[in-house]
């Protein structure tokens, strides 16, 4: 994986704001995860296609790339929900400010992880659609080349 390293700008955010995010942060990793099911459904109906040799290797490397992240997205969940439930640090009304410094970079660095992963879920369902199209123009093809009948 590609990791690329791109600066921003961050602007301070409010615990209103940090609460809005973590809790669209969960509902979409959670989408993640009921999607990942879909998918893997998917792929058990093209199990047959795959083991074709000349996309073998490919549907291998995007099958295992899905496995890999079916174990992130648990992992970011749990880690959205942790964060979530320590937000009380930033509105409890006592001043803690390492506390809330650590809080706030837990934070920033969860943005940076949830997007990265999310950007990577895209490209890898990019991959197996672009996979299993393959394997349909395949399928239409040979049964356009069989006579019926």
């Amino acid at each position: 994986m590609n990791a690329q390293i791109t600066y921003r700008y961050m602007k301070w955010i409010s615990p209103q704001e940090m609460h809005k995010v973590s809790l669209s942060w969960f509902s979409e990793l959670s989408f993640v995860r009921d999607e990942q099911l879909f998918l893997g459904d998917l792929l058990k109906s093209y199990t047959l296609q795959f083991s074709d040799l000349t996309i073998f290797d490919e549907s291998r490397r995007v099958i295992g790339a899905i496995s890999k992240a079916k174990k992130e997205v648990v992992v970011l969940l749990k880690k959205v929900q942790a964060h979530y439930n320590q937000l009380e640090i930033m509105v409890d009304d006592i001043d803690q400010p390492k506390m809330e410094k650590a809080y706030r970079d837990t934070y920033w660095d969860l943005l940076i992880e949830i997007e990265g992963y999310l950007h990577e879920y895209r490209n890898l369902k990019s991959r197996l659609f672009r996979l299993i199209a393959k394997v349909m123009k395949k399928d239409r093809g040979q049964r356009l080349l069989t006579k019926p009948k």
